[in-house]
């Protein structure tokens, strides 16, 4: 028997071909996941950059608007401007407006949905991965399955046994199962190195829109502490 891939594609079943190449698509998925991951998370960290050399001066001389201007200037890339524009929108609008809650409270709640959703954004196409990486194995099994019945139905129609007549159909079949494992192995790791990357960035962009909040709250406990002061 050769292992020449082209050999091997050729003594395939029409089944076997088809599995293989599902195999193939989930291999390329699984590289075009971890590659595009990879550019969204470099240009969030290009762009999280540059919006924090506006919005750190800004946000100690309490000036949102700058903040809520820097951010929208770089919401194409960073994850971070994406959850401040709303909460920042939210802030300012209940600033002007009448409601029973304070303008540090709608932007507290705005900021739970907005923190959801750039996890969600952030873990975007390693529910991929992790499904790659759980059912390809079981993909090139039944590849090897499939096989196996095709090289015994073989033997049935020629009538001939032994080892020899079965080997190469069972050997060529087998090799369904290693590509199986071949195309899971890399998923997995993909997906843990790219969750451990988006774990950091949660954190920071929790982090960040804290300390935005913490600011709102001290401004506004100023504002209030300057006009009582007037009043008096």
């Amino acid at each position: 028997m050769s292992f020449n891939p082209i050999h091997i594609w050729a003594s395939m079943g029409m089944l076997s071909r088809f599995i293989a190449l599902c195999l193939l698509g989930m291999a390329v998925s699984s590289v075009a996941v971890y590659v595009e991951r990879l550019i969204a998370y470099a240009r969030h960290r290009k762009a999280t950059l540059a919006f924090a050399g506006v919005a750190h001066p800004a946000m100690a001389g309490h000036d949102f608007g700058a903040v809520l201007a820097a951010a929208r200037t770089e919401t194409k890339g960073s994850f971070l401007c994406r959850a401040i524009v709303p909460i920042l929108e939210k802030y300012q609008g209940a600033k002007t407006g009448k409601g029973n809650l304070s303008p540090v409270e709608v932007a507290r709640r705005e900021a739970v949905r907005q923190l959801e959703t750039t996890s969600a954004d952030l873990r975007r196409g390693l529910s991929l991965l992790a499904s790659v990486g759980s059912i390809a194995p079981f993909v090139g099994l039944l590849g090897t399955v499939v096989g196996i019945i095709g090289a015994f139905q073989g033997i049935a129609k020629s009538g001939s046994g032994g080892l020899g007549a079965v080997s190469s159909g069972i050997s060529e079949a087998l090799i369904e199962t290693a590509f199986g494992l071949m195309v899971a192995i890399p998923a997995v790791v993909l997906y843990n190195m790219l969750s451990g990357r988006v774990s950091e960035l949660e954190r920071s962009v929790d982090q960040s829109v804290g300390e935005l909040l913490d600011e709102a709250e001290s401004a506004h406990g100023h504002g209030i502490g300057q006009h009582h002061a007037k009043v008096a």
